[in-house]
């Protein structure tokens, strides 16, 4: 059977690439956050500037304000997302797909998975930048 993206279990293979996408944005949102912090700048006024540019997100925009605050208990579980992208990556040793970031996101959710946040959402990777 073909659905709207093509043959079965295509909307299961394209929450996959969502998952990857996510996992990337969201590493890099957290790093760009703590660089901003350490170099003593006012988060909020620099993500008003780069979101409007090629940076911006929908993580950018609903997330670097709980972010900032070291609030995580706003959306999709870590020990979920760990079980996605650990999916994701069986999938990607069978299909052959190089995957080094989701991979290596994948390690640092287990971080944040030991420092208690199994149940924060997927924003708390800043934490683990923050320990």
């Amino acid at each position: 059977m073909v659905g709207l993206m093509g043959p079965a279990g295509s909307g299961q293979l394209t929450k996959m690439i969502n998952q990857i996408c996510i996992a990337g944005v969201v590493q890099g949102l957290a790093e760009g956050i703590h660089f901003g912090k350490k170099a003593g700048l006012d988060i909020h006024k620099v993500v008003e500037v780069i979101s409007k540019g090629a940076a911006g997100s929908w993580q950018m925009e609903n997330r670097h304000k709980t972010m900032n605050d070291g609030k995580y208990d706003f959306g999709f579980a870590v020990d979920w997302m760990r079980k996605d992208l650990g999916i994701v990556l069986e999938e990607s040793d069978r299909n052959g797909a190089k995957l080094p970031l989701t991979a290596l996101v994948d390690q640092f959710y287990k971080d944040v998975q030991a420092l208690g946040g199994q149940r924060w959402d997927t924003s708390s990777l800043l934490a683990r930048l923050e320990k």
